[in-house]
């Protein structure tokens, strides 16, 4: 019998406002996209963090025994900047500046954003369309809005009537804010805009003649609107209903809001059972931003090189220190967080390796399918990682109490242990082993670093600390990390 048959999983509906029972569409089969980067720039840490969030999900739902089809996009057109309804495109702007063709820039940081959620051990979608791959089915969307009378055109551009739709259902339902309430407040910029109303949204852009990117349509040689393309590519791979939509809490309005009525207004159904929301990530208790400084990227949080942090952390651990908060709460970054989580770190992973070393007994005094429970428990209350963590250190206590023989356990009950601790922690919580990873090195490299292990020691003998940070730090840099204790220096590559 599969998993999920035996587990009653909760979600918080963003939309509802509370968690309900999560009931698929299709019996064993789930539907879930997510919005993808803009590909633009290198990934930043906030949007690394919305990714892992999902990642945990699909993992789950995965290890639950569900069939997922995971669809996340890659927005290479259409997203303007300070996501505005007139300006430049962000790709096209970053071709401009970097003297080069915009599908180059495309390429630079769509490689680079899949290089950087590899080492964070994301599992890749079952499919990744991309917004100019589905220019023709955006253009076939418009002709069913404009059928339905929720879309018109003026000078060549393409607006959804908001207020229209407005009258027959209900725009704002997700984020909670209301018509009547947006429009005192941004009625006077009516006449800046080809737009009827302020709220109205592009369907398609007219291209103006410095513009790129561009493709021809009915109504102009354009681009299509960044809210058109995630309705298109969701549909088209999962259907006009389907189960789960997750993005950052930043794209619930107006990028998820515009996703529904577009939905809604070309297929009369809704498009989305359970929309899920990653909360923000924070960087020393405050916002991270490029325009003041307060910012990192992943490679800087791999390597250390950045005024924040004091060293380099794998990959892995990063991870580890984000799954200890829920998706749905801020969570700072920070040097000592990220020091805390790496002690956790190696305390759950000293305790995984200790099982094959635990003596076992006629009885058990741990009670490994209680604690099993809970553990599932955790993840069936909305995800909540945390919960999970929590548990999965109330059995490294255990686990010591075992070696120490505080507590018996019998061969059984073992064996269960042995599995559950290894699906949570590497299925699950898809972290990485980077003992394991050391002890995988090729015999050259454990060879080399030995080597420099020992100069770094007769370094600090000779109390030549230069040169001991100075190994320790281009060996981090390299991706091997060093870690001092009692019995020596023992390293890992993250």
């Amino acid at each position: 019998m599969a998993l999920y048959k035996q587990q009653e999983l909760k979600i918080y509906n963003s939309i509802s406002k509370d968690k309900e029972i999560f009931k698929p569409i299709n019996e064993g089969n789930i539907g879930m996209y997510v919005c993808g980067p803009t590909v633009y720039s290198n990934v930043h840490l906030g949007n690394c963090r919305t990714f892992i969030s999902f990642d945990l999900v699909f993992r789950y739902l995965k290890h639950l025994g569900y069939k997922v089809r995971y669809v996340r996009n890659i927005t290479d057109a259409g997203h303007l900047e300070n996501d505005a309804e007139s300006g430049e495109d962000r790709i096209a702007k970053k071709a401009r500046l970097e003297q080069i063709e915009p599908m180059e820039v495309v390429q630079k940081y769509t490689v680079d954003f899949h290089n950087i959620l590899q080492k964070f051990n994301n599992l890749p979608p079952s499919i990744e369309p991309t917004a100019t791959g589905h220019i023709v089915e955006q253009i076939e969307i418009i002709k069913e809005i404009f059928e339905k009378g929720y879309a018109y055109e003026v000078n060549g551009s393409v607006y959804f009537d908001v207020l229209k739709f407005n009258e027959t259902h209900e725009y704002g339902k997700l984020s909670g804010r209301k018509l009547e309430d947006m429009i005192p407040n941004t009625r006077e910029l009516t006449a800046q805009s080809d737009k009827r109303n302020p709220q109205d949204f592009a369907l398609w852009k007219k291209a103006e003649p410095q513009h790129i990117m561009r493709w021809p349509s009915p109504w102009s040689d354009g681009f299509p609107g960044w809210h058109l393309e995630c309705t298109v590519m969701s549909s088209k791979y999962l259907g006009e209903e389907f189960d789960i939509h997750g993005g950052g809490m930043d794209l619930k309005f107006p990028h998820h809001e515009c996703e529904i009525a577009q939905g809604e207004a070309a297929t009369g159904k809704t498009p989305v059972n359970y929309w899920m929301h990653a909360n923000m990530l924070t960087l020393n208790g405050k916002k991270m931003a490029k325009s003041t400084g307060n910012n990192i990227l992943p490679t800087q949080i791999f390597s250390g090189d950045n005024e924040n942090l004091e060293k380099g952390f794998p990959p892995t651990v990063a991870r580890f220190f984000m799954l200890q908060a829920h998706y749905r709460s801020i969570l700072d970054f920070s040097n000592e967080a990220l020091l805390a989580s790496e002690k956790g770190f190696h305390r759950l992973m000293d305790a995984y390796h200790l099982l094959d070393e635990l003596p076992n007994s006629n009885s058990s005094s741990f009670n490994v399918s209680e604690w099993k429970q809970k553990c599932y428990d955790a993840m069936n209350d909305d995800f909540n990682s945390p919960i999970l963590i929590a548990n999965l250190f109330e059995a490294v206590k255990q686990i010591n109490s075992i070696k120490e023989g505080k507590v018996s356990i019998t061969s059984e009950d073992l064996e269960q242990l042995k599995t559950t601790m290894s699906d949570f922690i590497f299925e699950v919580l898809g972290l990485v082993d980077i003992h394991v990873a050391a002890n995988d090195s090729s015999e050259k490299l454990s060879g080399t670093v030995e080597l420099l292990i020992k100069l770094r020691a007769e370094a600090r003998a000779n109390k030549d600390f230069a040169t001991s940070d100075q190994i320790r730090d281009e060996l981090q840099k390299m991706g091997i990390q060093l870690k001092d204790g009692k019995e020596g220096t023992t390293f890992f590559v993250s």
